[in-house]
């Protein structure tokens, strides 16, 4: 079967420029421009889409969608602009809190979602530096102790519970005391399921310096980041399920048939995480776009 190739413009237009500017910047740092995501049929039971960079136009601006086993998509801002005042409407203002890992792109797929929300964006770890004069989450470890980042987290994320339409990027070790639950119920917490070496791997690329609970004494930056993220998944796994929805990158990659997950952009990401949170106030549970 030949290729089937679905485009969309990352634009100009008005109403979602400033989303369609986040949307577009791929892991190559370009922008404005044109993303192209491409079917191929390498059998009857696997599938291939890469991302990639095209000259042309998308001629049909429809959501993301499975149909008759093939995946029809264009991944555009005004897509998610659509699907965030759906989902905004339905949650009179309750804070969106993202859980997971260190490494698991809250942060990235977090200031896409308020974009698509009209949210503001917060970051909590930066929520807690600005509170204790600047000072960076890597000096709060070694200077003052783990207790110490920890409780005044927990009471960064007081405040932030008690502040409406607000998408927040936890730090990844936030799940692990009760209280903190306590105040993300207040609005809805979904939790981004990365795999490990996945996690690993992006992390040693940028280096674990800024990763106080990565510090070991030998080991490259990939076996550092490994070892002391699988410990620190067994501390934290029964707390992630707490969480009121989950996005599992595996699980989207599997259906989409990408070999790497890698692959799977940020804006995926971002409208996967708005139709889980749909789904959540709708009662509905693990029905994704990508079933």
């Amino acid at each position: 079967m030949p290729a089937l190739e679905f485009l969309t413009w990352v634009g100009s237009e008005k109403s979602g420029r400033r989303l369609n500017d986040i949307v577009g910047l791929t892991q190559r740092g370009r922008r404005d421009k044109l993303i192209s995501l491409q079917w191929r049929s390498c059998s009857s039971r696997q599938r291939r889409v890469s991302l990639g960079i095209s000259s042309h136009y998308c001629k049909d601006s429809q959501a993301p969608a499975v149909e008759s086993g093939n995946f029809y998509a264009c991944f555009d801002g005004n897509w998610l602009l659509k699907k965030g005042q759906e989902v905004a409407s339905n949650l009179n203002g309750r804070c969106i809190f993202l859980v997971g890992m260190m490494g698991s792109g809250k942060t990235t797929v977090g200031k896409i979602l308020s974009e698509a929300l009209g949210y503001s964006f917060v970051d909590s770890d930066t929520f807690v530096e600005k509170a204790v004069g600047g000072t960076s989450v890597s000096q709060i470890f070694n200077q003052c102790g783990e207790k110490f980042f920890r409780d005044y987290e927990s009471e960064a994320l007081r405040k932030l519970a008690s502040i409406p339409k607000q998408v927040v990027a936890t730090g990844g070790g936030a799940v692990v005391r009760p209280i903190n639950w306590k105040y993300m119920k207040q609005g809805v917490s979904v939790f981004l399921d990365v795999p490990l070496d996945t996690l690993a791997r992006r992390i040693a690329d940028v280096g674990t310096d800024s990763r106080p609970l990565l510090h070991f004494e030998s080991g490259d930056a990939y076996t550092k980041a490994f070892v002391g993220l699988f410990t620190l998944s067994k501390k934290r796994t029964e707390a992630y399920a707490n969480a009121d929805a989950t996005v599992s990158l595996q699980h989207i990659a599997a259906r989409l048939g990408l070999e790497d997950i890698s692959d799977i952009t940020p804006a995926a990401i971002a409208m996967e995480v708005l139709v889980q949170i749909e789904n959540y106030l709708q009662g509905k549970n693990g029905i994704g776009m990508f079933p």
